[in-house]
């Protein structure tokens, strides 16, 4: 594990309040992926940079045993125009670790990217995470996807 460091990004997005006991994250993630596509989210951020999608893991309660928030968001330029329903932050900079989901997305290979992160022993800061979905993600059969951890 290579520690990085980040700058930070600002974005705005949908987001939905989970837990990852008994695979309740799933389900809520998933719902909230649908309702990101089904309502053209992107098509409605302001000051939109690039076509990127962060699945941003946030406001831990405590480790990834305990409930968080994620926040399905795109990158933009300014925080001064928030629409209605959706949620404003910004990502913060620092050190990270990069890890990368390869596989097909439709038979969980990010969940199991995931499980990888939580047995790694990385020094976490529970602060902010993230995925990103950019055009190496766009084949869901042999997609990769970058996943960023903070770390202390």
């Amino acid at each position: 594990m290579k520690k990085q460091e980040l700058a930070s990004k600002k974005v705005i997005g949908i987001w939905v309040r989970t837990t990852n006991h008994e695979e309740q994250a799933l389900t809520d993630i998933q719902a909230l992926w649908g309702r990101f596509m089904s309502e053209e989210i992107m098509s409605k951020i302001p000051n939109l940079i690039g076509s990127e999608i962060y699945s941003i893991y946030t406001e831990y309660e405590g480790d990834f045993t305990k409930p968080y928030t994620t926040v399905l968001a795109c990158e933009v330029s300014s925080l001064d125009e928030i629409p209605e329903g959706m949620k404003g932050l910004e990502i913060g900079g620092g050190d990270y670790v990069k890890f990368v989901a390869k596989g097909n997305l439709n038979e969980g290979a990010v969940g199991n990217a995931w499980m990888e992160i939580w047995e790694s022993g990385a020094d976490r800061r529970y602060t902010t995470d993230f995925e990103v979905y950019g055009a190496k993600s766009q084949n869901r059969e042999d997609a990769e996807v970058d996943i960023f951890v903070a770390v202390k």
